[in-house]
């Protein structure tokens, strides 16, 4: 008989906590929340049945501290831990330190996990596998002339990568031979930060791909099922911004293949419990593995939507010894779902984070529209983490009423007190090649450039807006517009200069 949690501990924070602590108060299993610091008046900790300190905000000394965590799942006699995404979540380290203790993480094997968390080794089992890769090295970069003599034989542009991480960090794209250097040298130094291994591999880089991923599912009996694609190509810096499910690019016949790939390649590594499969399409619609996550992803809820599939249950289930109570048959796509990641992060400054006090908010919403969020009146936005504070998700019968009702979310929702990149959200519900679903992972590049002649309408619109928010500094004059659009301090109000307040409403 499968062993049934009673107490499981979530070893993160912020929205995601949140989401796995629902889940398993809907399963009737107690939660046990950990928080540093930073972190104490987080809505996560209220929510949860029990709550321990984890002390310093730095991640290193609190939710990325394997003693710390394991001593707090020893005092709180839980059954299981549920890493979320990120921290923890793709160290085998901590998954062979649960293990050792009796408790059941909440995920792959160590094995498994660090199988594929090394990305050259993870290349060479998917070659094994018959999954195709991206052209590349199956070895660890160990010096500029072997860089040189791969990078010509590959041809140039080619990308350095960080082998031990993913998220974009430890990546650099390389143009010509001259830059090769110093981007192996920036690329090592920021996986070291990052991942603590400073090894890099190169691969091709392949120009206006797609960036599409599988998620799979598999449990301890040896079942593996696939929930279908997301298409994940709008990036900033590597790092994905928005996902929508189903791929507006990809057609039932490349879906079918790609699915089927995912699937062969899980099997081969006797995969359990959630994880994703990453893949580059090329303009030709070729297809190539680029990496795997062993956990769930941060865009999961769009996979809930189009498949009504509640996916951290279905980890947690899993975990317990459950078999996957569904044929492969009879999961399908319904409808369309999209996400917009939320940051606390300022768009007219270069994208840099926006701490602070949440002063007022305004939620959105109406039909099929899902925010996961740890935001609350009064909610403190720490330095020290990543800057995601939600995930605003909407469904539609079709990807057309999605992209509308999703323009009409992100009007409705205001943050005040902090800075967030919801005004770029707003512009791009708007861009053509958005709305036509015709895009690649160059799409903000592209959109986005400085332009050397006259620049697009949105561009436009920020340009405007970013000289408005200057003249402010300049004349010490009051906008509610900036206020109200750049979530600035509510101070502001007095004074509004009315021409400005109305400015472009409809867009921003």
């Amino acid at each position: 008989m499968p062993k049934l949690f009673k107490k499981v501990l979530v070893a993160n924070r912020g929205e995601i906590a949140i989401r796995i602590i629902r889940a398993l108060h809907e399963l009737e299993i107690e939660a046990v929340a950990v928080y540093s610091d930073a972190d104490r008046g987080s809505s996560h900790i209220s929510l949860a049945d029990e709550a321990y300190p984890l002390g310093d905000p730095v991640a290193s000394e609190s939710y990325l501290n394997i003693p710390k965590i394991i001593e707090i799942a020893k005092r709180a006699r839980v059954d299981a831990i549920h890493p979320g995404y990120g921290f923890l979540s793709e160290n085998d380290e901590f998954a062979f330190a649960c293990e050792e203790l009796g408790l059941t993480f909440i995920g792959p094997s160590p094995e498994v996990m660090r199988l594929m968390g090394d990305k050259v080794a993870s290349r060479e089992t998917m070659v094994k596998a018959g999954v195709p890769v991206v052209p590349g090295t199956t070895e660890a970069i160990r010096s500029l002339p072997q860089a040189k003599k791969i990078s010509q034989k590959l041809g140039y542009p080619i990308v350095v990568k960080a082998s031990a991480g993913g998220g974009g960090k430890g990546m650099r794209v390389v143009s010509q031979e001259k830059e090769l250097e110093k981007s192996l040298a920036a690329a090592g130094r920021e996986a070291k930060a990052a991942f603590g291994d400073e090894t890099v591999y190169i691969e091709k880089y392949l120009e206006g791909p797609h960036h599409i991923e599988i998620q799979i599912l598999g449990d301890t009996q040896g079942k593996v099922i696939h929930l279908f694609e997301r298409e994940c190509s709008i990036q900033r810096r590597h790092q994905k911004v928005i996902e929508e499910s189903p791929s507006p690019y990809i057609d039932d016949k490349l879906r079918g293949k790609i699915c089927k790939v995912a699937l062969q390649a899980a099997k081969a590594i006797k995969y359990t419990n959630a994880g994703t499969f990453e893949f580059l399409v090329d303009k030709k619609k070729n297809f190539y593995f680029l990496e795997m996550n062993t956990r769930m992803q941060v865009e999961h809820p769009i996979t809930e939507m189009v498949t009504g599939v509640d996916i951290v249950k279905l980890q947690i289930k899993i975990a317990e010894g459950y078999p996957i109570p569904f044929k492969q048959k009879e999961i399908v796509q319904k409808g369309h779902a999209i996400e917009c990641r939320i940051y606390a992060e300022d768009p007219l400054n270069n994208f840099l984070p926006s701490p602070g006090k949440i002063l007022s908010y305004r939620i959105p919403q109406g039909p099929f529209v899902r925010l996961d969020s740890y935001l609350y009146l009064g909610c403190e936005i720490p330095i020290y983490y990543d800057p995601l504070i939600g995930k605003l998700c909407v469904w539609g019968a079709s990807r057309k009423e999605a992209v509308h009702r999703l323009s009409r979310v992100l009007k409705e929702f205001v943050i005040q007190g902090i800075r967030t990149n919801l005004i770029f959200h707003r512009q791009v519900v708007q861009m053509k090649h958005f709305t036509q679903g015709k895009y690649d992972t160059h799409f903000i590049d592209e959109e986005f450039k400085t332009p050397k002649t006259k620049p697009s309408q949105p561009l436009r619109n920020m340009v405007l807006a970013a000289a408005a928010v200057d003249a402010y500094k300049k004349t010490k004059a009051s906008l509610a517009f900036v206020q109200e659009e750049f979530h600035m301090s509510p101070w502001l109000r007095e004074g509004r200069v009315e021409s400005l307040r109305h400015f472009n409403r409809g867009v921003f």
